[in-house]
């Protein structure tokens, strides 16, 4: 159920966002040379990499971290990267991912291919089994302001209660904080 949900939601929203999404394909490369698209690599569902599309936010010769981990991000984003960040537009480019089936909308975000503290904990509570989502519990309780064990324990306790009304209730919650651009720092 949950994956056909998935399916028809996913395409839903690229009908209704597929105009938006031109529209912003062409402010960045109106805006900053390089692709619109930026393809990262991610660790899915039981560890197994998959690339995820977002709508290229920083500049093309920006180092391959986190950004948490740069000393200064700011310098690196695109003339449009922060609204696109703190609007998190950036991220619409995934529904194709969830269409594929690399992701879902609710589960716990897709680690980098290299965060392995993160990649290592989740193993370690079972995390690893989700598929990984557009959203998830992390991204409503603090998102980019969680440090990794506390994300990993929201994420620990969506594996052990998930349900259908859970996602709901995560996807409702995730709107409003997106279009408040909570929890972004960068």
């Amino acid at each position: 159920m949950k994956r056909l949900f998935d399916i028809t939601m996913s395409l839903l929203a690229l009908l209704v966002f597929g105009m938006p999404m031109l529209i912003v394909a062409l402010f960045i490369k109106l805006t900053s040379r390089g692709p619109v698209l930026y393809w990262s690599d991610r660790v899915g569902k039981n560890n197994a990499l998959f690339r995820m599309p977002k709508f290229r936010t920083m500049l093309v010769e920006t180092p391959a971290v986190a950004t948490h981990l740069m000393s200064d991000p700011d310098r690196f984003l695109t003339p449009i990267g922060k609204f696109l960040r703190k609007t998190s537009i950036d991220e619409l480019p995934q529904l194709w991912s969830i269409l594929i089936g690399d992701m879902s909308i609710v589960g716990p975000r897709p680690a980098l291919f290299n965060q392995d503290d993160l990649i290592a904990l989740r193993t370690e509570k079972g995390v690893h089994i989700l598929t990984p989502g557009l959203s998830g519990p992390a991204q409503i309780n603090g998102r980019d302001e969680l440090p990794i064990p506390v994300k990993v324990e929201f994420d620990e306790y969506y594996l052990k209660n998930r349900s259908f009304l859970f996602d709901l209730k995560i996807i409702v919650q995730t709107i409003f904080k997106a279009v408040k651009g909570d929890g972004v720092t960068h």
